[in-house]
């Protein structure tokens, strides 16, 4: 059994570098519940500046809905207390304050409620594994993985898991350039899993949400008008190959940094996650990976737990994932 031990934020402190502070939105409530105390708006943005963050705004979702629509006259005070959002800025190279699950935690540690939790790798009968193949060199040479066993999502945990993968595409992995993150129902996917790269031709899989098939050509083709996603195609869309991730039976998780497949999406459901990220970048997806077992194993049948991958890579070593 391996024990990892992390300092009040719970990750490592390297690769930082200055960045915009980026804003996470938290439910009052469901923060209170978390850190077991109920505190005064004054009180709480005390608590922040002692802590070195910043309460930057507190409003609801209806109201930030009615600004958005342009009503000037919007006012907080029609808000029911269960609806109120706290803004709250964070530094830029606190990846693990980017969601209510790291900002709670950190300060029932900063407050004495609670130890720092120590991290353990479970070690399964059998550890799922990730081939890379050499051709991935070309586009997108790295990649990391790990498994969350045991998850229980409730509606607000499924909601935060996907807002951390958004926060950290938008800041760390800096527009998917550097990391792409998947994550996966593992219960609808067989291991071992390969990390290759193919002529996007070659390439064809039905992609989340949707109900027709495509293949790299025409799925780069089909989002280039996608609000969302469009942002992203131009990474690899003039490579001669593709990133794909297959399982076993060659059923396409991601094709990364743009999509995933739609077999493999994770739902309310979910039990067990399986997390792959493909990088240019070793260091940050270490991190990346990092970020979001120490986030979000909490939620595991056997809190704090996680199950390393091993990756296979091009030239047959392997490494443990995460290390």
């Amino acid at each position: 059994t391996i024990v990892l031990h992390f300092e009040v934020g719970c990750l490592p402190n390297s690769a930082q570098r200055l960045e915009a502070m980026p804003t996470v939105n938290v439910s009052r409530q469901e923060l209170f519940e978390r850190i077991g105390q109920t505190y005064t708006d004054e009180e709480f943005d005390e608590l922040c500046f002692e802590f070195g963050i910043e309460l930057d705004e507190i409003t609801s979702e209806a109201l930030m809905q009615r600004k958005e629509k342009g009503d000037t006259d919007a006012s907080l005070a029609d808000a029911k207390p269960e609806e109120i959002v706290y803004k709250i800025d964070i530094p830029a190279n606190r990846y693990d304050l980017l969601c209510v699950e790291g900002i709670a935690r950190s300060l029932r540690v900063f407050k004495g409620m609670m130890p720092c939790p120590k991290y353990r790798a479970v070690e399964p009968s059998s550890r799922q594994v990730i081939t890379v193949k050499p051709e991935t060199a070309q586009i997108r040479p790295y990649v990391v993985g790990a498994v969350l066993r045991g998850i229980n999502f409730s509606k607000a945990a499924y909601n935060s898991f996907i807002d951390l993968q958004d926060k950290l595409h938008m800041n760390l992995c800096r527009q998917r350039t550097l990391v792409a993150i998947g994550t996966h129902d593992l219960d609808t996917i067989q291991g071992p899993f390969t990390y290759e790269a193919l002529p996007p031709e070659q390439i064809e899989f039905i992609p989340l949400n949707q109900t027709q098939s495509f293949n790299g050509n025409t799925l780069m083709e089909f989002y280039e008008n996608d609000q969302k996603l469009k942002k992203f195609l131009h990474i690899i869309r003039d490579s001669p190959v593709y990133p794909v991730i297959y399982d076993a039976n060659r059923t396409v998780l991601s094709m990364p940094p743009i999509i995933n497949g739609d077999h493999s999406k994770i739902s309310y459901n979910t039990k067990n996650v399986f997390i792959e990220c493909t990088a240019t970048d070793f260091a940050k997806a270490k991190i990346v990976i990092s970020t979001i077992v120490a986030m979000f194993c909490e939620h595991c049948t056997e809190p704090f737990t996680f199950e390393p991958v091993n990756i296979v890579k091009a030239d047959g070593s392997s490494f443990e994932s995460p290390d």
